[in-house]
């Protein structure tokens, strides 16, 4: 199965068997995660932790992310963990984006953790088994690229993000004030790089080739513009 295929059977999992993974499998987590690219100008680091270094998190690992706190910087966290999210779901562990798990040994520039383990949790059926807005409630157009970003996860499901199609661009923004900022904060700026790998995903199955990832604006104007041929 591919990554984009896995989009469609990832689930968030929050029941784990309590078993390290052996360190070999560690060591392919690890170059899964230093295989992902990163966007322009950006250099987050991920460090991949057991759980006797963690509270507040059930599973038995977790890939700990660090980077500035720009909105630039947290969109790349959620863009390039998510690539590692789909690579461990179509490994066959589970895996959980926690913004309220934390490193019992806190650093300034932590931003958020992905858990994972192994699991009996199956994965999803397919696109029957979401509970996401419609393509047309998140997006301008409802095209193929649309209905498949629907289905990226994102902090309590609150799926705050916008996708405006015009010819050879497609804008990714957040989309979500009042109680929803107030309750997810900054995490609306992961969750927009979390689409936006599906995005890309969902681009390259269509046959687009994407040429640039651009970050721009800042605050409630903050968007990343994708360009394809």
């Amino acid at each position: 199965m591919t990554l984009y295929e896995t989009i469609f059977t990832r689930r968030s999992v929050r029941q784990y068997d309590q078993v390290q993974l052996e360190a070999s499998v560690l060591a392919e987590i690890r170059q899964a995660i230093d295989n992902e690219k990163q966007l322009p100008g950006q250099n987050a680091r991920f460090e991949i932790v057991n759980a006797d270094r963690l509270k507040g998190v059930a599973a038995p690992h977790a890939i700990l992310a660090y980077s500035a706190g720009t909105d630039a910087a947290l969109a790349n966290i959620g863009y390039t963990l998510q690539g590692v999210d789909l690579h461990l779901q179509n490994s066959g562990y589970g895996s959980l984006w926690m913004g309220m798990g934390k490193p019992i040994e806190q650093s300034a520039d932590y931003r958020i953790l992905l858990a994972f383990g192994k699991t009996s949790a199956p994965l999803r059926a397919g696109q029957g088994d979401f509970k996401r807005k419609s393509a047309t409630e998140i997006s301008n157009e409802d095209n193929a690229i649309a209905r498949v970003a629907r289905l990226a996860p994102s902090a309590v499901n609150f799926q705050p993000w916008k996708l405006d199609f015009s010819p050879g661009k497609v804008v990714v923004r957040p989309d979500g004030g009042g109680i929803r900022k107030l309750l997810t904060g900054n995490l609306q700026k992961i969750d927009l790089g979390i689409i936006l790998k599906c995005v890309e995903l969902a681009l390259e199955r269509e046959g687009k080739a994407v040429t640039a990832l651009t970050p721009k604006g800042g605050g409630k104007t903050f968007a990343v513009e994708v360009a394809f041929e």
